[in-house]
């Protein structure tokens, strides 16, 4: 069933405009430059990556295209409309997956979905089955009547994303969504990940990890301190910079340095 489901969790008509298009997009905090004149588009039905160190900027720029943090600069719109004045507008077709685990540990696996679908003005039925589709695509649904705290971290961090996807976005932005899991895990969620991908998706992605942003992403750039060093097809970048992986091109641009 997982196969017809993912079929009608997504399915979108190709757009001429990028849906993403941010423009020299600055970000401060009084005296410190977060995101450094950051510009990029993303087209329909691509999978972007935005890598970079600690405290590079990724977070800071992924917060200003769903609209939680406003501009300091520059320009940003999102299918075609200006963050601005319609993010109202924008936020709706949105899916968000944050870093951190904030599921309401106080209802069932299912009722995290369906009281989620109530925020985007969803019809109970509508949010009924679309939470069908979405534990069925996931590997859910024998968990759908269990607290969140019986869910291992895998099982948590895919119903984060299935949350992300309850009012069937046409833009998913995911926040380093692997970090903390193992690597069978991991490998699973890619999976679904590209299928969602192939389905008409449009997908933002920030990680740390290289051999994700290598498997997944048509595109990515890797910033540092607020700006961007460089953008192309992961493997383009491996030719260019004379690296044997994503992470030699990492490490030459950024530094072998720790960061806090």
């Amino acid at each position: 069933m997982a196969d017809s489901a993912i079929k009608t969790i997504n399915r979108r008509i190709k757009v001429s405009y990028p849906i993403i298009e941010a423009a020299d997009v600055r970000k401060t905090y009084g005296a410190f430059t977060a995101v450094d004149g950051v510009s990029f588009s993303v087209t329909h039905g691509e999978l972007f990556g935005i890598l970079g160190p600690n405290g590079a900027g990724k977070t800071s720029t992924i917060r200003m295209i769903y609209g939680y943090s406003p501009l300091s600069g520059g320009s940003l719109r999102v299918f075609g409309s200006d963050i601005e004045s319609a993010w109202r507008t924008i936020r709706a077709k949105l899916g968000v997956c944050h870093q951190e685990n904030n599921l309401d540990t106080e209802m069932s696996v299912r009722q995290n979905l369906e009281v989620f679908a109530g925020f985007f003005g969803m019809p109970r039925r509508e949010a009924a089955e679309s939470a069908t589709r979405l534990l069925d695509f996931f590997g859910l649904t024998h968990k759908e009547s269990a607290q969140v705290n019986e869910l291992s971290g895998g099982m948590m961090r895919r119903l984060v994303i299935a949350r992300a996807l309850i009012n069937n976005p046409e833009l998913l932005i995911l926040d380093e969504p692997t970090t903390g899991l193992d690597p069978q895990t991991r490998h699973q969620l890619w999976d679904k990940l590209a299928q969602l991908k192939q389905s008409g998706v449009t997908i933002l992605l920030t990680t740390h990890y290289m051999e994700e942003a290598a498997r997944l992403c048509d595109r990515l750039i890797i910033i540092d301190h607020g700006r961007i060093l460089v953008e192309g097809h992961p493997r383009e970048l491996i030719e260019r910079f004379g690296g044997e992986t994503l992470e030699d091109v990492f490490l030459i641009l950024t530094g072998r340095e720790l960061r806090d």
